[in-house]
């Protein structure tokens, strides 16, 4: 049986996770929550975790090199989607690196980290909420708003667990190049999009061109100049 500590209510289930993962909880171990006041995001960003999501961090294990860090963070976002797709009736994209999203609006995000060996696997799924923050309105979306049913969220926390450590399996049997073709094979951003990329010398306008070897999105600029991007921050161009 998979342990599964769930809060009605946490400051983070990141920080909680991170503290079981050093004492040696096992891999598969799930700290899980129905509010977090406050959840994490990707570039130290806060993550909105008001009731109606379900919010987790899965603690992995996987026989992997700490190089392969950027593959295992897309074979979660390959688990997540395959897991709504097939448990939630969504049909849903994957825009680099793990963020799911139906259309262009985001349902699940993921946050990875690594500590001391373990992975330490964030999960936002927007499950309930009928209305977003206005600030959100435009960028998120629900499996509520989507299939107008009711979902059992925690039916869709094992469902996605399982999905994600079947993910991290091929990972392990198959290795990287299996991933990144299920990856390319899921997302429409892999290649061909044109894109924005957000970068701290600022935004680069260009159109995606596959993956390298390591799992990171190369991006051809306007002038036809080619660069890789380590980082999120990959929005779809508007044709300007």
């Amino acid at each position: 049986m998979r342990k599964v500590e769930w809060h009605e209510e946490i400051d983070s289930t990141m920080r909680r996770a991170g503290e079981m993962a050093s004492k040696g909880c096992e891999s598969g171990t799930i700290v899980g929550a129905e509010v977090q006041t406050a959840g994490q995001g990707r570039h130290g960003r806060t993550w909105e975790s008001q009731q109606g999501g379900l919010y987790f961090t899965m603690i992995l294990r996987p026989k992997v090199e700490m190089r392969d860090l950027p593959v295992v963070t897309l074979a979660l976002g390959l688990g997540v989607a395959d897991a709504l797709q097939m448990h939630a009736g969504v049909s849903v994209d994957l825009r680099w690196p793990n963020d799911v999203l139906v259309g262009e609006k985001k349902l699940a995000g993921i946050l990875t980290v690594w500590q001391e060996g373990a992975i330490l696997a964030g999960i936002g799924v927007n499950v309930g909420q009928a209305v977003f923050p206005e600030e959100l309105r435009e960028v998120a979306t629900s499996l509520a708003l989507e299939t107008q049913k009711e979902h059992d969220k925690q039916f869709l926390l094992r469902a996605i667990a399982a999905s994600v450590e079947s993910q991290v399996r091929i990972l392990e049997s198959s290795g990287v190049n299996a991933v990144l073709r299920l990856f390319a094979n899921a997302s429409s951003y892999v290649s061909g999009k044109r894109v924005t990329v957000e970068l701290p010398a600022g935004v680069v306008i260009g159109t995606t061109a596959g993956l390298t070897p390591e799992g990171f999105l190369v991006v051809r600029r306007e002038d036809g100049t080619e660069m890789t991007v380590t980082a999120g921050g990959v929005r779809p161009a508007n044709n300007h």
